[in-house]
């Protein structure tokens, strides 16, 4: 399980290089989040990070842990969904969502090999 965390760290870690896309597609872009999110280039980085990390900690987290970042996950992207087109507001919502995604990653870092 370690070696998978290692791996997929350095996938986050590499960011924009690995990916530079939103983690949707844009060309089906619906709402005004959406839309600001594929218009600039550092939400579009954010969102892809946010993905990533998103997935990778899907199968990492036990069954029941899995099912709470599910349900954050959904709450945080209503909430996404409020700032409409404020880059601001959009700013800010990634980085608070990724500052917990970002916590629980160092705290598989701490556990160490399994």
């Amino acid at each position: 399980m370690m070696r998978r965390f290692g791996f997929a760290a350095a996938i986050v870690l590499a960011g924009p290089a690995v990916a530079n896309a939103a983690s949707f597609s844009c060309e089906k872009a619906e709402t005004a989040d959406e839309k600001a999110i594929c218009a600039t280039p550092t939400l579009n980085d954010r969102d892809v990070e946010l993905a990533v990390r998103f997935e990778i900690l899907k199968d990492l987290l036990a069954m029941g842990n899995r099912a709470q970042l599910q349900d954050d996950q959904e709450t945080w992207l209503k909430e996404r969904r409020t700032c409409a087109a404020d880059i601001a507001c959009l700013r800010q919502a990634y980085e608070t969502r990724l500052k917990v995604l970002r916590g629980v990653f160092s705290e598989f870092a701490k556990q160490g090999p399994q």
